[in-house]
């Protein structure tokens, strides 16, 4: 299972990164504008910054609507960087676009996608990965985890090279969800990841293993 990092803060992509688990980033932008990035310039340079913190996947995501202008944007984002994964809508002008950029070999993240049916068009349209965000989901009282359950199924009987991305992950419960169910990659803050980290029996072992090797040592 790959570990993105959902954010524009580079100095928790680095910290990611550091810990050697880090499989690429997304980023959105909300994300952006939370970080004070704002201006074509200014979001063009994050994203290259970005993209030199990490080894994977940068997920960059188009403004337009439209067609003819997800393809302009989608083509500026994919030219500064080979690591830049073109992030798409789900919207009909967005699945024309996936079509349009799989066919010239640049990849695309199929985003805000919440049922099957959507999860299926992306993959036809030939989409390197569907985002569905199943945080979004369980926020309104449905089973996200049972919606990447069922694309996985879907995927699998026809042999989709699409890859599931879980997005919107709140916490280590749905990241240990999707990674039982089979989803390829998961997406969330550095928080969850980092959560993984912790046990109370680890906490409380390694106090005991500290203690008597003070014991010891005093002897």
């Amino acid at each position: 299972m790959k570990f993105f990092i959902d954010t524009a803060n580079l100095a928790q992509i680095k910290e990611a990164q550091d810990l050697g688990v880090l499989d690429g980033v997304t980023t959105n932008p909300s994300l952006m504008a939370k970080e004070g990035i704002s201006g074509e310039e200014n979001v063009i340079n994050h994203y290259k910054a970005i993209c030199d913190i990490v080894d994977g996947d940068v997920s960059a995501e188009v403004i337009a609507t439209d067609f003819d202008n997800i393809i302009k944007e989608g083509e500026a984002l994919a030219a500064l960087n080979p690591k830049i994964v073109v992030k798409v809508p789900m919207i009909k002008d967005g699945v024309k676009a996936i079509k349009y950029f799989s066919q010239k070999g640049i990849k695309t993240n199929c985003t805000l996608v919440f049922s099957a049916g959507q999860a299926l068009l992306a993959a036809k349209a030939g989409a390197t990965y569907v985002s569905p965000f199943i945080g979004r989901l369980d926020d309104i009282s449905v089973d996200g985890l049972g919606l990447i359950e069922e694309i996985r199924h879907i995927y699998d009987n026809y042999g989709f090279k699409t890859e599931i991305l879980a997005a919107s992950v709140r916490h280590s419960a749905h990241l240990l969800g999707c990674a039982k169910i089979g989803a390829d990659v998961m997406t969330g803050p550095l928080s969850v990841i980092l959560s993984l980290l912790k046990h109370p029996l680890t906490d409380s072992g390694l106090a005991q293993f500290l203690a008597d090797h003070a014991k010891a040592a005093g002897k």
